[in-house]
């Protein structure tokens, strides 16, 4: 496999997506992007932005790496402003300021746990004192722990993936929809494994159904306001938190059960972000889009 690593500018990242990977693994959660070989691939250089979120401020927790590096990434050539919540991985997010740097747009760093509430509160005070808006809101961290028995999931477990997975989520949009008005947009990172019901990820699965339904509740509830929530329920991606919960055997392997036999890469799901976030998806609300290499789902 001819891998070609990233730059971080805006020439090309790789020419070449790879299908497979070579065996790893990270020993914490949710991962380090810098850590991975190969290194994801956020960028597409051939994505030319043409305004639609221009001069909006976008919240994006987990916007440090994976797929929430991507979107920043994207949201920025469209001319946004980001807010950057993320946990502790402070070079990756580093990494993603210096791009949005780099691409002309601002970007405020602000690390924290937001499965605490008073978390959740202090990146939307800081995100008003700092930008004075919210336009968009992107509820994207998670954790997932592989069990091959039901009867290995410890309560401490549940307890850690439903407050990172779903509580946070209605942390953050309790704090921000104060500051949302008409034509706001919420986007939500659910999963193709709400659908598929995986396995070995009973309690992230049903984490990723709540996103699912959360995501249609809080749209009936919000149409009236003008605000939209949407979700997009990604497949494999090549993702940190990947490196650091799948075995070094698995990830040889990982994605390749796709029909389009390869993960993802955080780039190709940036574009579903844009949509729902722009006025492109103005007559969209309630649904969740489904970027997964061509798995079928039942919705």
């Amino acid at each position: 496999m001819n891998w070609q690593y990233p730059n971080y500018g805006t020439e090309t990242q790789c020419k070449e997506v790879p299908i497979a990977f070579p065996p790893q693994h990270q020993y914490r959660q949710p991962g380090l992007e810098y850590l991975m070989v190969p290194r994801p691939i956020f960028d597409n250089p051939k994505y030319i932005g043409t305004g639609k979120l221009q001069d909006r401020v976008a919240i994006i927790s987990g916007g440090d790496s994976g797929i929430g590096r991507a979107v920043a990434v994207a949201f920025a050539k469209e001319g946004a402003d980001l807010v950057i919540a993320y946990l502790d991985e402070h070079r990756d997010a580093m990494e993603t300021r210096d791009v949005i740097h780099k691409l002309g747009r601002r970007c405020l760093l602000i690390p924290g746990d937001l499965r605490y509430k008073s978390n959740c509160c202090l990146v939307v005070q800081k995100t008003m004192e700092t930008f004075g808006r919210i336009d968009i809101l992107i509820n994207n961290m998670g954790v997932q722990f592989i069990r091959e028995s039901y009867l290995d999931i410890s309560e401490q477990q549940l307890r850690d993936t439903f407050d990172t997975n779903i509580i946070s989520f209605f942390h953050m949009t309790t704090e921000a929809l104060p500051y949302m008005r008409a034509g706001a947009s919420i986007v939500n990172t659910a999963s193709v494994t709400a659908y598929v019901g995986q396995k070995n990820l009973i309690d992230y699965a049903s984490t990723k159904g709540a996103i699912v339904s959360f995501t249609r509740a809080l749209a009936n509830n919000l149409v009236d306001q003008g605000i939209r929530v949407n979700a997009i329920a990604p497949g494999p991606i090549w993702t940190p938190l990947n490196a650091a919960t799948q075995s070094p055997k698995a990830i040889r392997t990982f994605g390749t059960n796709t029909p389009m036999k390869r993960a993802g890469q955080p780039y190709e799901l940036a574009p579903a972000y844009v949509l729902l976030a722009s006025d492109d998806g103005s007559f969209i609300t309630g649904q969740t889009l489904h970027v997964n290499g061509g798995q079928m789902v039942t919705t």
